[in-house]
């Protein structure tokens, strides 16, 4: 059953560091380059499908900015025989 995550950042207490976006196996993460935090940085952001909710980001970054949710895609109900 493949997993699917998701990635919440929490832009405030990021430092743009890109610690997340380099370690990030599925290269699903980039700083957004279109907007700043209140700091002044670029907050990282999840870009694109794919994340499988490892939390590789979440350990690598230094603010403990990220946290990251995994869910398991509902499977496909098994036929019934009658």
């Amino acid at each position: 059953m493949p997993v699917k995550g998701r990635v919440e950042v929490t832009e405030k207490y990021c430092k743009a560091c890109g610690l997340c976006v380099a370690a990030c196996p599925q290269s699903v993460l980039s700083l957004a380059m279109d907007r700043l935090n209140s700091k002044g940085y670029h907050p990282a952001e999840l870009i694109a499908a794919g994340c499988t909710g490892c939390g590789i980001c979440a350990i690598v970054c230094p603010e403990a900015a990220i946290e990251v949710y995994r869910e398991l895609a509902k499977a496909a109900q098994p036929v019934q025989e009658r």
